[in-house]
């Protein structure tokens, strides 16, 4: 069994939803040990939106990952451990909260 290092939760959004997902990242950031990626307004890496990455540790998933789900806002969460193998991590262990949105999974693939 792959150990898991930390994870990584993607919060998605776009020009009308930025000030609701700065809000609900920098949330996160007050309640927990978490740390707040850029708030980027372009498509990064093999997401299809714009994102905002939450970082935190494996000790706290049971908190973090049912707070992200009551407390989205209306957002799509893409949130996946981090195992050192990226393409299943992005692939085969995501946690959806709202609709599933296509990843661009060729930048993992060899």
């Amino acid at each position: 069994m792959q150990r898991i290092k930390g994870y990584h939760a993607h919060v998605y959004y776009d020009a009308s939803t930025f000030e609701r997902a700065r809000e609900v990242c920098e949330e996160a950031t007050r309640l927990f040990p978490v740390s707040m990626g850029h708030m980027h307004q372009r498509p990064v890496g093999p997401h299809p939106d714009w994102s905002c990455q939450l970082s935190f540790g494996p000790e706290v998933v049971g908190v973090v990952l049912p707070w992200l789900a009551l407390y989205r806002n209306g957002l799509v969460v893409f949130l996946h451990p981090v195992t050192g193998d990226e393409l299943a991590d992005h692939r085969d262990h995501a946690i959806w909260m709202g609709a599933v949105r296509p990843l661009n999974l060729a930048m993992f693939q060899a």
